[in-house]
C-alpha cells in the first residue's frame, strides 16, 4: 500500500487487522453492523460474526 495520507480509513483499519503474523482476510471482516433511523444510532453486532457476545460465567456451548 501507499503512504498512510493516501489510504482511507477503511484500507487503514484493514491494514492493520491483517498485518500480524498468521492473519487473514477474514481476520478484516466487519463484526458490527451501524444504522440510523429517526436520528437514533444503533449498533448490532453483525449475524455471521464468528464471536458474539454472551454471558461470561457461562462456558461457552452451554
Amino acid at each position: 500500500m501507499g503512504n498512510d495520507d493516501e489510504m482511507t480509513d477503511e484500507e487503514k483499519r484493514r491494514d492493520q487487522l491483517t498485518s500480524a503474523p498468521d492473519a487473514t482476510e477474514e481476520d478484516a471482516k466487519p463484526r458490527i453492523v451501524v444504522s440510523e433511523r429517526d436520528g437514533v444510532k444503533r449498533i448490532d453486532i453483525a449475524e455471521d460474526a464468528p464471536v458474539r457476545p454472551g454471558d461470561p460465567t457461562s462456558e461457552p456451548g452451554l
